[in-house]
């Protein structure tokens, strides 16, 4: 599987996401940048998930069908082509971190996909049927770790 670079202008892996990104504040999406997405790319996928959350993987942000000539996405925008699903909050696009009070860091992953198929998903995905699909077709990956603490 091909590595892709992904990164945040926002925040670097590993480090705290700014917190207008968060669900009670802002609740922005933050700006992504990738680079390495092979030419033979159909779809590009998007996920963040919080694999810390009390309840399990909780899935804050889900896009599908980028474009895969995209090189990124501005804040608070979809990405170009792409399709917002509903998150875990039951809106659909973005939800930011909204760990519990008290709680140590909960780590964000976000995961862009590179597709060589589009994702064949049912009508409410879970984390898991994200998964499912996206390793069923992918071509490559790139992960980015955000933290966030209230």
């Amino acid at each position: 599987m091909i590595g892709i670079e992904l990164r945040s202008p926002d925040f670097s892996d590993h480090t705290p996401i700014p917190g207008r990104h968060a669900h009670d504040d802002e609740n922005v999406s933050p700006s992504l940048e990738w680079i390495g997405v092979p030419t033979e790319a159909v779809e590009l996928l998007l996920l963040c998930e919080d694999p810390d959350a009390p309840s399990g993987p909780f899935l804050h942000w889900l896009v599908t069908g980028i474009d895969p000539h995209a090189a990124g996405v501005p804040e608070n925008q979809t990405p170009a082509g792409g399709r917002e699903w509903p998150n875990d909050f039951g809106e659909v696009g973005w939800g930011g971190p909204a760990p519990p009070p008290g709680d140590p860091a909960h780590r964000y992953f976000f995961r862009l996909y590179v597709l060589s198929e589009p994702a064949d998903l049912p009508d409410e995905p879970t984390v898991e049927d994200v998964y499912r699909a996206a390793d069923s077709a992918a071509l490559g990956r790139g992960t980015l770790v955000g933290l966030f603490q209230r």
